[in-house]
């Protein structure tokens, strides 16, 4: 059972992760500081470098944190799971700033000297593993690579959240998701499961 001192620090590690993922996603890496996450926070720099080394630390954190803000909250499994993921994930680029700020860091890493591929990977990863979840129940049509498929998805998310916070401020976002699910997943259901899958806002979990 967790002490009341190392609650304590999860409370502040998690006001300091909050803090610099609003102030990420509202400045980007470059312009944010870490004096403003702090001051945001209502901490001291001490807390920040305690729980997070660096600026860039925290950015880390915070691109890793991507796939904690949705699984939680979701119950489905194989194939349904994999596209309600994506659902959850475009409703929530709206309006979580951790999510937001994970991706923007992930996306824009470049121009601040980093090159980390992890968030991808982990994003690839997940899906993997319940498109293979999806492919023991016999929701895949045969001598689909699972592999190849997750790592689309992951890139097809990830240009589609920049064209439209370009275009829309991310407004037809979930549009723009469930286009990618009608045109895939005739190609990669099989024909017992394909009218099972559901594509759509309602399958956003309650709030």
């Amino acid at each position: 059972m967790p002490t009341a001192k190392a609650e304590q620090a999860a409370r502040t590690r998690q006001r300091v992760l909050l803090a610099a993922a609003e102030v990420f996603d509202e400045a980007g890496y470059e312009k944010a500081s870490v004096t403003q996450i702090v001051e945001r926070a209502g901490l001291t720099l001490g807390a920040l470098y305690f729980h997070f080394g660096s600026k860039q630390g925290l950015a880390e954190a915070l691109m890793n944190a991507q796939p904690t803000t949705i699984e939680p909250r979701l119950t489905s499994t194989g194939l349904q799971r994999l596209v309600d993921i994506t659902l959850v994930w475009a409703d929530r680029m709206k309006r979580d700033p951790v999510l937001r700020a994970g991706v923007r860091l992930a996306t824009e890493q470049g121009s601040h000297g980093m090159n980390d591929a992890t968030s991808f990977e982990e994003w690839r990863a997940l899906m993997c593993s319940h498109l293979d979840v999806a492919r023991c129940s016999g929701e895949l049509r045969d001598g689909l690579d699972t592999d190849r498929l997750a790592r689309f998805v992951v890139g097809a998310c990830t240009g589609m959240q920049v064209y439209s916070d370009l275009a829309t401020k991310r407004d037809d976002l979930m549009e723009r998701v469930c286009d990618m699910w009608d045109f895939l997943l005739p190609s990669i259901a099989s024909e017992a499961v394909l009218r099972d899958i559901h594509v759509g806002p309602t399958r956003l979990p309650a709030q």
